[in-house]
């Protein structure tokens, strides 16, 4: 009995392992649809399964490519889709590199960013060089080729910089600047080495090809800053930008390719000239983030992961050596590179730790340059490269991409709590910033919104308030309805840029005093709106809605008129009035200008008196050291007028003025509207009325009434008087 038993749970085992066999049949999935599916699946899943075991998510996608791929379970084929979905994301990581890159901090520190470039490209090439001839006694051509693969890098890690928000942190700065020099050398040796088998003269072959790269950067740097604030200008449709964005992305790439370089130089270098163009914390930047870590990043991470073949590891001790040898000698190269380089330039010790993660990981130049080798033949039937090279370079990129992300992820972790608990203490005081945005046109609704974005601080993640206020009239219910479909319209801008909003419809008799109880209501900081539309402006500059707004609150109110997208403004010129430091709202406006100036990548020049450029001057190298500032004197308001010479239609020309009765506040500023209108028509300007000591005036008394004009009686009976004398 108990022999028939263990017979029949052999047979049910029997027909278990050929259902099994079934199913292997349908293996590797051929189907375009279902291997999507399963892409999609394993990019929603693995960072889920990832973050339970403490993994970074970067190599979580890695494995799940081993595990489906040909050398695991055969799940999936490395087909096309691979290739160009993998050759998209590689251009992804590389472009939004150069974009989020800190340019102004590549500047200061380009003396350090060359000397670690340098560090971290030789000393891997050399220790590999020995390597490949002394310990794995391969031909000098070969080990020189490996080489250049240890001295290159790819920013793998660099998406965990962005999650702690230091992307332009000097350690990555000079990481990525550094990376960037070491992966053009190498692919510079790469085109020496192909051309020693090449049949073509040497001398020849290098002029053409120094030629060709001088002529790419020039034709880049002239033809595409050009090509993209005409682009921008012209057209305001997301989708359009986007699209716009993607082709300068692979135009950069494709031209790299044609001059022998690989792609993914032209796609860093195309994010470092659209730089400027897209800030850091706007809705378009947050589409290219997300299309490339949602999808394209993703698949090249798991399209490297199907490469590697893990059962080469139990074949015997010879492809055991030489991963041991690409890995201790890849990640140690790139380890005393950047300590030697964090020792030399005195820097914090989590410094070097984040420098050296950055810049340990192998993966998109190292595959790139080992599929060179294994086209160079050397004899007939006999490659540069053969499979154990392959397979040992692949399972070193695995390693090191682990090893850098791990350590890139500790170190970013530390630095920020570091910075955190050193904050000074005007960091730490509690700040009530809370935008309000009162919106009526539409054409001037998106530009508000991006100045607001661009003003607000990330780090209190606190939303905006977007307001339309409507009359109370017979039309009253359709400029409702229209008031909905333009908040709906700015709430989805702000949803595109992940930047929390709330919106209000207000009816009121005075539009003026809807805003003011709105402000109140949602416990206001400050008010950004709209002044014109038309270039020209009319007499009545201020208007009675105005004039009854600021003077009826005490807080910073910012009036623009735009003339032209935010982001291809290049420059910020600043009027600042004398006394205006003496104003308690002195470091609010000014730290809202630092923060667009920031976001812009664009130059702030104040003008003013020495002891208010000097007190900006302090704020500003404490604050904002890597906004480029510029400081010129300008010694009475009456030279105002000399300023528009110097005002351009890409310029944005700031005038912080004062409320009546206020310590800045002088009769000069009576002129202002005339002034604006005379020698400012048609510029892009802002009017910025700080905050101001003394409470808003809310009820009417004998000693002051609520309504205040601009200019009083006695102004105007005494301009009558003059003209009679």
């Amino acid at each position: 009995m108990i022999f028939f038993l263990q017979l029949c749970r052999g047979k049910e085992k029997r027909g278990e392992m050929r259902e099994m066999l079934k199913i292997y049949e349908y293996l590797p999935i051929t189907d375009p649809t279902l291997i999507f599916f399963v892409v999609l699946l394993i990019i929603l899943f693995a960072p889920i399964v990832m973050g339970r075991l403490r993994i970074p998510h970067i190599i979580g996608m890695v494995l799940a490519g081993v595990l489906i791929g040909q050398y695991g379970l055969n799940i999936l084929e490395r087909d096309a889709s691979f290739e160009l979905f993998g050759n998209v994301g590689l251009y992804y990581i590389m472009f939004l590199a150069g974009l989020e890159m800190d340019l102004e901090g590549m500047r200061k520190n380009l003396r350090q960013m060359a000397i670690f470039g340098l560090l971290t490209f030789a000393v891997p090439f050399l220790m590999a060089v020995f390597m490949g001839v002394e310990l794995l006694n391969y031909g000098m051509t070969a080990s020189l080729l490996l080489g250049c693969i240890m001295a290159s890098n790819t920013l793998i890690a660099y998406p965990i910089i962005g999650r702690y928000g230091l992307q332009r942190h000097t350690a990555s700065t000079l990481s990525v600047g550094a990376s960037m020099l070491s992966l053009f050398l190498s692919l510079v040796g790469v085109a020496a080495i192909v051309n020693s088998f090449s049949a073509s003269g040497g001398l020849l072959f290098w002029t053409l090809f120094f030629a060709k790269f001088a002529v790419f950067c020039a034709g880049m740097i002239i033809f595409v800053p050009r090509l993209t604030r005409w682009f921008l200008r012209r057209y305001s449709d997301s989708v359009m930008q986007f699209i716009f964005v993607l082709a300068v992305m692979f135009m950069g790439g494709a031209l790299s390719n044609l001059i022998g370089l690989e792609g993914i130089f032209g796609a860093f270098f195309s994010g470092l000239i659209l730089n400027r163009f897209i800030p850091h914390v706007s809705p378009l930047m947050n589409r290219i983030e997300f299309i490339g870590n949602a999808l394209f990043i993703p698949y090249f991470l798991i399209g490297v992961g199907m490469l590697i073949n893990v059962r080469l590891l139990f074949n015997g001790g010879w492809i055991l050596w030489v991963v041991f040898c690409f890995v201790v000698f890849g990640t140690v190269g790139k380890a005393i590179a950047a300590y030697i380089a964090a020792f030399v330039f005195r820097l914090p010790k989590l410094w070097g730790h984040t420098m050296f993660g950055l810049t340990s990981a192998h993966a998109a130049g190292a595959i790139a340059m080992v599929m060179v080798g294994r086209r160079i033949e050397v004899a007939q039937g006999e490659f540069l490269f053969g499979d154990d090279v392959l397979n040992g370079i692949v399972i070193m990129i695995l390693v090191t991409c682990i090893i850098s992300t791990v350590v890139t992820e500790n170190a970013a972790k530390a630095v920020r709590l570091k910075e955190k608990d050193n904050t000074p203490d005007y960091y730490k005081q509690a700040d009530d910033e809370k935008i309000l945005i009162p919106v009526k046109y539409p054409e001037y609704a998106d530009n508000l919104l991006g100045m607001a974005i661009m003003m607000r601080n990330p780090k209190l993640n606190r939303g905006l308030v977007a307001l339309n206020v409507v009359y109370d009239d017979v039309n009253a219910k359709r400029n409702q309805e229209e008031g909905h479909r333009l908040l709906e319209h700015i709430e989805q801008m702000a949803s595109a840029a992940d930047v929390p909003i709330q919106s209000q419809v207000r009816i009121a008799a005075n539009i003026a005093n809807g805003i003011k109880h709105a402000f109140k209501e949602f416990q206001a900081s400050e008010i950004i709106m709209g002044l014109h539309f038309h270039k020209e402006v009319s007499n009545k500059f201020w208007g009675e809605f105005t004039q009854s707004l600021y003077n009826g609150l005490n807080r910073q109110i910012m009036i623009a008129r735009i003339m032209q997208p935010l982001n291809t403004i290049r420059r910020i010129q600043v009027a600042v009035p004398s006394r205006a430091e003496f104003e308690p709202g002195f470091h609010r406006w000014l730290e809202r200008l630092a923060r667009m100036a920031k976001s812009m990548e664009c130059r702030v020049v104040f003008h003013g008196r020495r002891e208010s450029l000097n007190l900006i001057n302090e704020f500003m190298q404490n604050r904002y050291r890597n906004v480029r500032a510029e400081y010129k004197e300008m010694e009475h308001w009456n030279k105002l007028p000399e300023l528009a010479g110097t005002i351009k239609e890409d310029h944005l020309f700031v005038v912080v003025t004062a409320r009546k009765g206020t310590v800045s506040y002088k009769n000069a500023l009576e002129r202002l509207p005339d002034e604006i209108n005379n020698y400012f028509s048609g510029k892009t300007i802002m009017i910025i009325f700080p905050d101001q000591f003394g409470e808003a005036i809310d009820t009417m008394t004998f000693a002051q009434p609520q309504h205040t004009e601009e200019r009083s009686a006695y102004d105007i009976f005494k301009g009558l008087f003059k003209k009679k004398n």
